[in-house]
């Protein structure tokens, strides 16, 4: 798929949130990129990472530079069969990383 596609599967995926959590998600940049570095993907393969401070554990005493949400785009797509599926899963990788973002944990969010 073409990034520039792919960019906007992730700008409608972004749009699609609930407006209470669009409107909390504040100085954090969405990333689309090939593929995670080398290192990062030693525990398997990477759909996307969160890079920051939680949101959670952000003081309003220190600023602090702008979080960054990735999404890898060929390790979305190795896992998809169809477009469709790139979709769901661009949603799915998305609110994964936001949920990050708000301070919950991996457990957390791959619940029981």
């Amino acid at each position: 798929m073409e990034r520039s596609k792919f960019e906007a599967l992730v700008a409608q995926a972004l749009d699609g949130l609930p407006r209470t959590f669009l409107e909390k998600l504040t100085n954090v940049a969405i990333i689309v990129e090939d593929s995670p570095p080398d290192e990062a993907e030693s525990e398997g393969l990477l759909l996307g990472l969160f890079h920051g401070i939680p949101r959670t554990e952000k003081s309003v005493f220190s600023p602090s530079p702008p979080d960054r949400i990735y999404l890898y785009q060929r390790n979305i797509e190795a896992v998809c069969a169809s477009e469709a599926e790139v979709r769901r899963q661009i949603r799915a990788t998305l609110l994964h990383e936001v949920g990050h973002y708000f301070g919950l944990s991996e457990d957390e969010l791959r619940g029981p």
